[in-house]
């Protein structure tokens, strides 16, 4: 295993799909704060030098602009969690993920200078629904449920670039917490009116990961020579939603007496319910053998950095 200190190249120029997430974002303002030139992959016509307009839904990008840059990061993908799963929304999911990874990997392939590193995210889901109290890393075998399989698959599309000698690395993130975005978003609210609580049973560990620290990570998997294959981003100490909970309402100064049971959770998510009330405790043990240090290692430590404390 390669050890590497966490050290930042100058004059870098990053492409970036999915430039206007959450992560995308934060991706994107770090790179430009440190004067790297990012150029963002957008649907819409390009409004300056800094945009790449391409379709997915076709296949059609140039890849001129692609030559010569140090990364390619692919952050795309309709959410997991932004609604009720139909048979439609379901395919979405997959073809939002599966189809700019192929043709940005067969774009990279074409280049007469292909990027240096490949950025090709998954997620923690790829381990399966639910492992109860089993430590999961990267060695850990993967999931036979729906996005499980989406996970290998949006994996496998990227080889092309890999076949061609360029490193790719897959992230695999976790519950990425930000009060900007996701998951935290949503539950800031019932939070701050004190009508939150623990999900189904609240026994079911997650395993979180503060906005701060998943940008740090891209930028180590970017920076960083030698980095290939799978690194989970998820803080050291994954921590069941009960644990989560109470640190939560503690730090807003608000109780946490509503507890939601997985039957009403299933009224409204559906099928996903089954991935909120799934225990998955993931640890990121590549990236840390990598040498990359967390500063966001605890329940606290991440909920503060999401509340911008």
């Amino acid at each position: 295993m390669h050890r590497a200190a966490l050290g930042s190249l100058k004059d870098m120029r990053v492409a970036i799909c999915g430039s206007s997430g959450l992560i995308g974002t934060a991706l994107r303002n770090s790179l430009t704060a440190d004067g790297h030139d990012v150029l963002r992959l957008v649907r819409r016509p390009a409004a300056g030098a800094d945009e790449l307009q391409w379709d997915p839904a076709v296949g059609d990008i140039d890849p001129g602009p692609l030559e010569g840059l140090d990364a390619v990061v692919n952050l795309s993908g309709a959410g997991v969690g932004d609604r009720r799963w139909t048979k439609r929304y379901k395919q979405e999911l997959y073809t939002s993920r599966i189809r700019p990874t192929a043709i940005l990997a067969k774009a990279i392939v074409g280049l007469d200078r292909p990027p240096r590193v490949f950025v090709s995210p998954t997620g923690i889901s790829v381990y399966g629904v639910d492992r109860g109290a089993e430590v999961v890393d990267e060695d850990s075998s993967s999931g036979t449920d729906f996005l499980a399989e989406l996970c290998l698959a949006w994996q496998a599309a990227a080889e092309p670039a890999k076949d061609a000698g360029v490193a790719v690395c897959h992230p695999r993130f976790g519950l990425v917490m930000d009060r900007s975005g996701g998951a935290f978003k949503q539950m800031l609210p019932m939070f701050r009116f004190a009508v939150g609580g623990s999900l189904a049973g609240g026994r079911q560990y997650w395993s979180h990961v503060s906005l701060p620290d998943t940008v740090r990570a891209l930028r180590f998997l970017i920076e960083q020579p030698g980095c290939v294959g799978a690194y989970n981003i998820t803080a050291p100490e994954p921590a069941t939603n009960a644990e989560f909970t109470r640190v939560l309402a503690h730090m807003l100064h608000r109780p946490a007496v509503l507890p939601v049971p997985r039957f009403a959770l299933r009224l409204v998510l559906g099928e996903f319910t089954d991935y909120i009330a799934g225990s998955l405790r993931v640890v990121p043990h590549r990236l840390t053998e990598a040498g990359f240090v967390f500063q966001h290692r605890t329940t606290r430590e991440v909920v503060a950095a999401a509340l911008h404390q």
